[in-house]
This record gives C-alpha cells, structure tokens and sequence, in this order.
C-alpha cells in the first residue's frame, strides 16, 4: 500500500494512491488554505468511519438484512497540547431501514471490537465508544 502527498496549493495537498485515487487537504487559514478540503486529523476521523462503515455494510448484506442507508457521525476531542492528538472519539451509527436491533448492533460492535483496523490502530491511545441509532 502506497500514498502520495503533493502540495498542490499554499496550504492544500492532494493524496493520490497507486490507483489514482485521489483525497485534498487543507492546512491552517495562515498558510493559505482556502478551508474547502478536510484538515489531515479530520481526515482521520472519516477512515475511521469509512472503515467501520464498510465493515458493518458487509456483515449486515451477509446477514440479508435490509439496510436502506448508514450514516456515520464521528466527534473526536483533541488534546489542548501539542501534539493535539485525540483522547476520545465518540462514533455514532445511524442505520436505515427495518434491519433487526439485534444484528445492527452486533455488526457495528464486531466492526468496532474486531474488525476495523483504524479503530484498532488508534485504541492503545484514544477511548473510543460507539452508539447505534435505528430508524425506520
């Protein structure tokens, strides 16, 4: 696996995989950012939901549940210290459709405890929990 960051404006990079996949982030205002990409700790947070989310996506497709759409809601709280790194991460599951409460849970707590690598890259030094909402 291999990523390239390149600067592509005063305060923006662009990532490109070996794919030609593609992500812009943005530094501070101070340095010229125009504030339209996701900041690299921002950026953390959505693989962190982009991680799980696949996971739990395949568990409950695997399951036949009928799940009609996932949103993610990541909050995370950042130490008041450089580095600012995070000290906890609140992650919460909204899942759509008349999936069974039973299975949602248990895809998104074998996402969270099991399965997804970034969670558990950044458990040894961030509390993280997680919560399950069901709507129709």
């Amino acid at each position: 696996m291999k990523v390239t960051v390149e600067r592509v404006g005063s305060g923006t990079f662009e990532a490109r995989n070996e794919q030609g996949g593609t992500l812009r982030m943005d530094g501070p205002a101070d340095m010229g950012a125009p504030g339209t990409s996701l900041k690299p700790m921002e950026t953390v947070l959505a693989a962190l939901a982009g991680c799980s989310g696949i996971d739990v996506v395949k568990i409950l497709t695997q399951q036949k549940e009928p799940l009609a759409g996932l949103t993610i809601e990541v909050d995370g709280t950042r130490k008041d210290a450089i580095p600012a790194v995070f000290t906890d991460i609140a992650v919460r599951f909204v899942i759509k459709g008349p999936v069974a409460e039973n299975k949602a849970r248990r895809a998104v707590a074998l996402s969270m405890e099991k399965y997804c690598s970034v969670t558990k890259m950044l458990e040894p030094t961030v509390t993280i929990r997680h919560e399950v909402v069901l709507e129709p």
